[in-house]
């Protein structure tokens, strides 16, 4: 009897590792030929390039026009009449939101999980857009980690979400403004805090329902329905502990910020990034580059709601005050920090513009003096450094997610090329393309 199981046990075990090895012989594997590939954003492109894709990550990039018979390919992609680059990166979205005068009525009328389903939707116009990897920051939570979790699981398709957990002081830019008062009463979030210690609650709270990041609103915000400025709102050592908090729990900060004030503040209190920053000067550039934090410069927020102060009909007065000022500083203090070296991830502050229009940020970063290459690095290499990803995106490199987007025309020479993605690929699914 002990014989006969042993037999069945090696039996049985030669049967797996049969198994495995036939898995392994016929991996999913494909290739892309590249006409140009800009590998790694920051490099030469390289012309007629195999990049080998096998079970949704980069194996190999390899010169010319690999066969598929030599890799065992399943598919082939042509794309030798275009520039291939990684996928884009936006590191502020807020992919539940779309400013329009219909947001009172939605606010009212729109279910918690119908505002999932339109968070959803956004976020796949975003990657069809070429945008595979988007930082949320700020929306309802537990539906965007629904969605940011089903994506990760593989049971929908969308962008690689990092999803935010906000905290904000009662009165400031991340508050509910605007409504009658037992409304606002309503709607107030437990993330809302006041003092050093509750601040600091709030933050662990953040974190323990499933946030990626913390997000803190230093100074006020042109959105917020009060005539309460864009200046310092957190205190220094509210700022400490949320900052300290988060850290400590291995999770990164950002810090909205319009005013110099509030820039120093957040950047002394140890945060990993600032949005916005439309007035940084030297004092904030200093200290940027003293801590190393990066600048998020959203310049398409400050364009539209620019836009839309100088046209009317959706913001109010108090709003509409506050971004024609914030419209005028934003460009021209981003283009001063950018060239005193100050390390820039690019973002979009998309919800406050249509979605899908992401890449108009590109265009207007290279009208602030920023050339195209550094734009690409921003969009790719400095935005997977800044959500701690740098070993598995930013660059076409083995190891890492095929995430992979092309062009027909090379946007090192043209950079409004990134408005026209006719090629998405997300972890080595073709999603938009052939």
């Amino acid at each position: 009897m002990l014989k006969r199981r042993t037999q069945l046990f090696a039996a049985l075990t030669t049967t797996i590792a049969a198994t495995f090895s036939v898995s392994a012989a016929h991996a999913d594997t494909q290739l892309i030929h590249a006409g140009q590939l800009l590998a790694i954003p920051g490099e030469k492109p390289l012309m007629e390039q195999t990049v080998v894709i096998t079970d949704g990550r980069v194996s190999a990039v390899v010169d010319g026009y690999a066969d598929a018979a030599d890799y065992s390919a399943d598919a082939v992609v042509d794309l030798k009449d275009s520039f291939v680059m990684p996928g884009l990166m936006d590191m502020h979205v807020h992919l539940q939101g779309e400013l329009s005068p219909d947001n009172d009525s939605r606010s009212l009328r729109w279910s918690d999980e119908l505002v999932q389903m339109y968070g959803y939707h956004n976020a796949m116009t975003t990657l069809m857009a070429g945008f595979t990897t988007v930082r949320d920051a700020g929306s309802k939570n537990q539906q965007t980690y629904a969605v940011r979790d089903a994506i990760n699981k593989g049971w929908i398709d969308g962008p690689r979400i990092i999803a935010a957990g906000g905290v904000g002081i009662t009165g400031g830019h991340a508050d509910v403004s605007g409504s009658k008062h037992e409304f606002m009463k309503l709607m107030t979030d437990e993330s809302i805090c006041d003092g050093p210690y509750d601040c600091r609650r709030a933050t662990r709270n953040g974190i323990k329902y499933g946030a990626d990041f913390i997000k803190i609103t230093s100074t006020g915000g042109v959105l917020t329905d009060r005539a309460t400025g864009t200046g310092k709102q957190m205190e220094d050592d509210e700022l400490m502990e949320v900052v300290r908090a988060a850290h400590s729990m291995g999770r990164k900060v950002a810090s909205h910020a319009h005013q110099e004030d509030g820039i120093i503040a957040a950047l002394k209190a140890g945060v990993d990034s600032i949005e916005h920053g439309t007035y940084a000067g030297p004092a904030a550039i200093k200290e940027f580059k003293r801590t190393g934090a990066y600048l998020v410069p959203t310049l398409l927020a400050g364009a539209t709601v620019g836009d839309m102060a100088k046209a009317g009909g959706i913001l109010t007065e108090a709003q509409a005050a506050k971004a024609i000022e914030v419209s005028t500083a934003m460009q021209g203090n981003f283009a001063k920090a950018h060239k005193a070296g100050v390390k820039v991830a690019y973002g979009t502050d998309t919800a406050v513009s249509k979605h899908g229009l992401n890449a108009r940020e590109a265009v207007l970063m290279h009208d602030a003096g920023m050339s195209e290459m550094d734009i690409l690095v921003s969009a790719t290499i400095n935005a997977a450094d800044l959500i701690g990803m740098s070993d598995s995106l930013g660059t076409i490199e083995s190891g890492k997610h095929a995430d992979i987007i092309a062009t027909q025309i090379s946007p090192l020479e043209d950079i409004s090329a990134l408005q026209d993605v006719g090629f998405v690929m997300k972890s080595g699914k073709v999603v938009k393309g052939s």
